[in-house]
């Protein structure tokens, strides 16, 4: 029983990372990607969160939306999306939205656009 239960223990964690469909980077990768100009750059955050600040070329989908699963079903399932939000919680639920949906390369900002801003990195108003 002590075997299967530490079998298990194990496996937890890897079972939850090998769902996960996103590359994660920090902002200095983001950077360079966003640099490539290859990669849509999605914000979920609240329109008032993005009014004060955002990435360059980031379109706004308010995870908390009536309509946000409609939003994301809108856009091109292969090409290369950036997903953030302000510190990676609510992205990271969004993750999940865009796996449904047949995304094939996600990638995730984990510290979100306040990582973003705290590494320097260029604010649109």
């Amino acid at each position: 029983m002590k075997t299967l239960l530490t079998t298990l223990l194990l496996l937890i964690p890897a079972l939850a990372f090998a769902v996960d469909p996103a590359k994660h980077v920090k902002a200095d990768e983001a950077a360079k990607i966003i640099a490539e100009g290859k990669v849509a750059i999605i914000d979920v955050r609240t329109a008032n969160e993005f009014k004060d600040g955002h990435i360059k070329t980031a379109k706004n989908i308010d995870i908390m939306s009536n309509d946000f699963e409609a939003q994301i079903a809108k856009l091109d399932k292969t090409q290369p999306t950036l997903v953030h939000c302000q510190a990676g919680g609510r992205s990271m639920r969004a993750l999940k939205v865009f796996e449904k949906l047949g995304f094939t390369n996600l990638i995730h900002l984990d510290e979100g656009f306040g990582g973003w801003e705290a590494a320097g990195k260029p604010v649109e108003k």
